[in-house]
């Protein structure tokens, strides 16, 4: 049984219940997809909450997540579906001897042989779901067109069984990290929603709802040193799942402040490159002496 969401006011505040502080422009396309039923598009640098937006979203509209995860070389078996061939070659087998194709052929392509894989999940179960393909941006363009059917017309086309035609329409939400220009035929298909990475008092709120237990000065700490950090050239700077885990620890430690020894010995859990750490210990490290943020913001 869904939820109905009424405005994109009422669905900030149903993601915000859940644990997700959804900004303006979030708020607004998630509530227009469940109103048009058209699939989202949300791109952005890596960490900045773009699966945690799906798996909110099925949280608040209480639908079952669903979720493909893309990678270089994701086919349409195991994205779609595929037969259990093993099944059918023990039916073959056990036929009678002077069965003939027709017979044989009828018997071993039905819906008891096949493996349904998330996209066709998502189409066919008669309850309401939300559609997760996060990372769309790592397989290639000719998946990119098989999806077309699916995004269009929720239906998918199995040669031996016919149309599957949707038994309830799904949410559909595609993260991309930006790696790669997508088709052109797959965005028409979409409402769009870019999400960066939030400002400083936008994700102390999100690090005070995850670590409600830390101090407002350590919290402000803890979020002005992750900018430090994410405006160097980084390989990977720190995602906002990494702010809150870094909260968590410094709680679960008793650190009391964040000064350069705490800094020093909790790095890792924000910086998860060799080359970064010597970087981010050279220029931000020393930023962490007494007085040396103020000093920084003075010399900025």
């Amino acid at each position: 049984m869904t939820v109905p969401i009424s405005s994109a006011e009422a669905m900030a505040a149903r993601l915000g219940e859940v644990g997700y502080l959804a900004g303006d422009s979030a708020a607004l396309v998630t509530y227009l997809a469940t109103r048009l039923g058209k699939p989202v598009l949300v791109e952005g640098p890596a960490g900045v909450g773009k699966t945690e937006l799906a798996k909110a979203l099925a949280r608040a509209t209480e639908r079952r997540l669903v979720r493909l995860q893309c990678y270089e070389g994701l086919d349409e078996a195991k994205a779609l579906y595929e037969w259990n061939y093993r099944k059918q070659l023990l039916r073959i087998q056990t036929e009678a001897p002077d069965a003939g194709w027709e017979r044989v052929h009828d018997d071993i392509f039905g819906e008891e042989f096949l493996l349904s894989r998330p996209l066709l999940e998502a189409i066919s179960t008669p309850e309401p779901v939300v559609l997760l393909i996060d990372e769309i941006d790592k397989t290639d363009q000719e998946f990119e067109a098989m999806l077309l059917e699916v995004l269009s017309d929720f239906q998918v086309s199995i040669p031996e069984l016919g149309v599957v035609e949707a038994r309830s329409h799904p949410l559909v939400l595609l993260t991309s990290n930006n790696s790669r220009e997508l088709t052109e035929a797959l965005k028409r298909r979409c409402l769009y929603l870019w999400l960066d990475y939030p400002d400083a008092e936008r994700e102390l709120e999100i690090v005070r709802l995850h670590a409600p237990e830390i101090s407002e000065t350590t919290a402000r700490r803890l979020i002005e040193v992750v900018h430090m950090v994410r405006a160097l050239d980084l390989k990977k700077p720190p995602s906002i799942a990494e702010s809150i885990d870094w909260a968590r620890a410094l709680l679960l430690l008793g650190a009391e402040e964040l000064d350069a020894g705490v800094f020093e010995r909790t790095l890792s859990i924000i910086v998860k490159h060799r080359t970064d750490l010597d970087l981010v210990a050279e220029r931000v490290g020393v930023k962490l002496a007494p007085g040396g943020i103020r000093e920084a913001r003075r010399s900025a």
